[in-house]
């Protein structure tokens, strides 16, 4: 109703028309054909602004549902750097969908207009990783790009922390942390090299030695006392190397496929990897002797892209996805498949865990552009996909309940903690 009221009076009172664009419950719900018909005045920055927001992603929410729409809007108007209005989008009321129930704490707004643009993510490619840590006692976001460079920001306030890090020979396709000699390091893996770097100094510490080809995953983990990192490069060896020294101590073995995603967790206070292959499959390592635990998992129906592991009821578990656009819960003590989590539409190709509200959670990101939160044990979503205007490649969860998300070349960060446990309409 409201849509036929404001087009009748656009008809005879043009002039009001920037009075509409501020009008956010009418923006959400019409019809976005009648709505892009409207001009804004260059008079009023409000509805400049909102013309703007509403513009940045209409190519996505144009045939979207408005509870979508809503959180394209929320987020574009975060991507503009506009938190108030982010936050009064994500309250409009849409017939029969609830409140939007998380909040847009930032984002950078690479795409965004330069005239309005008050956080720009600083990367010119794609966002490939992203990882959290603490330097000189804040928390900070730390993104790997297409670009070529890793840049840092302050994960409360979305702000740049220092400058970016640059020559890391190719696209950056993962980063991880590990603290070394007490100091925050970062590993970069690119197209063809493995790198350590010192966090607060920006400074690189080392190439890790062995690599002859495009790096698409790594990881970090205490072995033996020592900070390590384990990486593998198209050759199909995954290296251990001592990130104080810089030398290569240990190589995981037993498989035959190229590796394309691994994590690390602690089982009875000895280190294990997790890596999915080319092929589809998943392999455990013992990492104190680089040998196999147990046989592959059988895996996906081609590339698994992404793997995260878990305790759940106090036994070992991974998470997998893949190009097989599904999410598989694995039993790693005994060696099956528990669980499988559909919903997304082409490649699933970030997962995470995360524990909120004392529950074990999934967090997945896919080439549909939208995120999904499950809850693993029940195999079902909780509550609907959040949609991003790009596709998700990176996710990280805080243990405070920050979502970080990498989409196309731009970050956001929301809050999780609100999500309702109820399951998808």
């Amino acid at each position: 109703m409201r849509d036929d009221v404001h087009m009748t009076a656009s008809a005879s009172d043009p002039s009001g028309a920037e009075g509409w664009w501020t009008d956010l419950p009418w923006l959400v719900n019409a019809d976005p054909e009648r709505v892009l018909g409207l001009p804004a005045s260059e008079a009023d920055a409000d509805a400049r602004l909102m013309a703007a927001v509403y513009r940045a992603s209409v190519d996505v929410h144009r045939d979207a549902p408005p509870w979508a729409r809503r959180q394209l809007l929320a987020l574009d108007a975060a991507r503009y750097g506009d938190r108030e209005l982010s936050a009064r989008i994500a309250a409009v009321s849409v017939e029969g969908v609830d409140t939007e129930p998380w909040q847009v704490l930032w984002s950078t707004g690479a795409q965004s207009d330069p005239g309005f643009r008050t956080n720009p993510s600083g990367h010119t490619g794609g966002v490939d990783a992203v990882v959290t840590t603490f330097l000189d006692g804040r928390h900070v976001v730390i993104t790997g790009s297409k670009d070529q460079t890793v840049r840092v920001r302050d994960l409360e306030t979305g702000r740049p922390v220092g400058g970016p890090m640059g020559d890391l020979g190719g696209r950056v396709w993962a980063v991880a942390t590990e603290v070394v000699d007490g100091r925050p390091c970062v590993v970069t893996a690119s197209d063809w090299a493995v790198l350590a770097w010192d966090l607060a100094t920006r400074r690189q510490t080392g190439e890790l030695p062995g690599i002859n080809g495009e790096v698409w995953c790594l990881a970090t983990a205490v072995v033996r006392g020592r900070p390590c990192a384990l990486a593998s490069d198209n050759d199909v060896s995954v290296r251990v190397w001592d990130l104080a020294g810089g030398e290569q101590v240990g190589e995981l073995t037993g498989h035959d496929d190229f590796l394309m995603a691994v994590d690390t967790l602690v089982i009875d206070d000895r280190p294990y990897a997790v890596g999915c292959t080319s092929g589809g499959k998943v392999w455990c390592w013992d990492l104190t002797t680089g040998q196999p635990v147990g046989e592959p998992l059988p895996g996906h129906d081609g590339e698994a892209w992404a793997v995260a592991t878990a305790v759940v009821g106090g036994r070992a578990h991974a998470i997998t996805a893949g190009y097989d656009a599904t999410v598989r819960v694995w039993d790693l003590v005994m060696g099956r498949e528990v669980g499988r989590l559909v919903g997304h539409e082409g490649t699933v190709s970030a997962v995470v865990t995360a524990v909120i509200g004392g529950e074990l959670r999934v967090v997945t990101g896919g080439s549909d552009g939208t995120v999904c939160l499950w809850e693993p044990a029940a195999g079902r979503q909780i509550g609907r996909e959040l949609v991003f205007p790009a596709p998700v490649h990176a996710l990280t969860v805080t243990p405070e309940g920050s979502l970080v998300v990498g989409f196309g070349g731009d970050v956001a960060v929301l809050s999780l903690h609100a999500v309702p446990d109820s399951t998808r309409p």
